[in-house]
């Protein structure tokens, strides 16, 4: 029987240790690194419960650690992609909620040398090649600034 991928259960994959993306437990989730990186440094707050499907479905408390959470994830992101980027422009959150049925949050960074029809525009308005485009996949490449961002998570 074959071994189920992480990718089926990402947040049950987190909670068991199992999910390679995990940058850090926080206390509205956890931050991981996107499985793309055609934006590097793209990365996404799960929520740590599998059967929460929307930020509404969170008591008042819950709410206000996973938005902090988001946040803190946001100024990490920005602190790595502006040392790692001299382009880097700007960080974009996200709580959208249409594709996977479990409460997460976007965290995009922007550049200066994203194509000028979309620099200033929403990151889902890029080509959909772009979402799996085996050349820009989370790989070894991403390793310094998943542990920049790491590091300003953690430290």
């Amino acid at each position: 029987m074959p071994v189920p991928d992480w990718r089926d259960d990402r947040i049950g994959s987190a909670l068991r240790g199992e999910n390679p993306t995990v940058l850090a437990r926080m206390p509205g989730g956890f931050a991981v690194m996107g499985d793309s990186q055609w934006l590097p440094g793209y990365c996404v707050l799960l929520t740590d419960d599998p059967a929460v499907e929307r930020l509404s479905d969170l008591t008042r408390t819950e709410r206000t650690a996973f938005l902090e959470s988001m946040a803190d994830l946001g100024a990490a992101v920005e602190r790595a992609c502006v040392e790692a980027d001299p382009a880097f422009r700007r960080v974009n959150l996200e709580i959208l909620g249409n594709t996977d049925p479990f409460l997460h949050a976007h965290v995009w960074p922007r550049y200066e040398w994203e194509p000028s029809d979309l620099v200033s525009r929403p990151v889902w308005l890029h080509p959909p090649a772009r979402w799996s485009d085996p050349a820009t996949m989370l790989g070894p490449e991403h390793d310094d600034l998943r542990a920049a961002i790491t590091g300003y998570l953690t430290g």
